[in-house]
């Protein structure tokens, strides 16, 4: 996704990296005030930038914030994938992310604020198609580590248990459950037979 329509193909390297510098200020923004404080100011004091570049490379906050949840949730998946790939065993390797996937919400509160603040924001921008890249990277990822499980349709799994997941982060801030204990219902969810 660009900035200003059609003119990635004419930036320079400097102007690249000038506009990934713009969305890592934006990231550390929205990480650290949420959706609300992510003004182009703040971006600007984050970066150091300036406001007019910020406003040059994106016309639109609303593209900025999308690249700058796009990136954050590409930096999650890939940290993921290393936590996994530390493991031999496949159930192994899923489990390791899936515990790595809700402490990451659990230790932060803020992100899990994040993500469904910015899902209502987009929502009700009618603009769903970042949401529907975020659910559909994670799970591609979840699906790839049940593969090797031998599970019934993991495609199908994977999406059952991004929604198990995403209703664990909610009620992880109500009620704390430790992973063991949720480890049970998620191996129900990814194992149990159809029909």
């Amino acid at each position: 996704m660009t900035a200003v329509p059609g003119r990635s193909a004419r930036l320079s390297p400097n102007q690249l990296q000038k506009q990934e510098q713009i969305v890592e200020a934006a990231r550390v923004v929205l990480a650290r005030d949420g959706l609300a404080g992510c003004t182009v100011r703040a971006i600007a004091d984050a970066g150091p930038l300036t406001k007019s570049a910020i406003h040059y490379y994106f016309a639109d906050i609303d593209v900025l914030i999308d690249r700058a949840m796009a990136a954050h949730i590409t930096t999650f998946i890939a940290d993921l994938r290393k936590i996994s790939a530390k493991h031999d065993h496949p159930s192994e390797r899923l489990f390791a992310a899936l515990e790595a996937f809700l402490g990451e919400f659990s230790g932060r509160p803020n992100a899990a604020f994040l993500w469904f603040e910015y899902w209502i924001a987009a929502g009700r921008a009618q603009h769903p198609q970042a949401i529907d890249v975020m659910l559909t990277s994670i799970t591609e990822l979840l699906a790839e580590l049940l593969a090797p499980l031998d599970v019934e349709d993991p495609r199908a799994r994977a999406r059952a248990l991004l929604s198990y997941l995403l209703g664990a982060i909610v009620q992880q801030r109500v009620r704390r459950r430790p992973f063991a204990a949720l480890r049970g219902d998620i191996e129900a969810l990814c194992f149990a037979n159809y029909g």
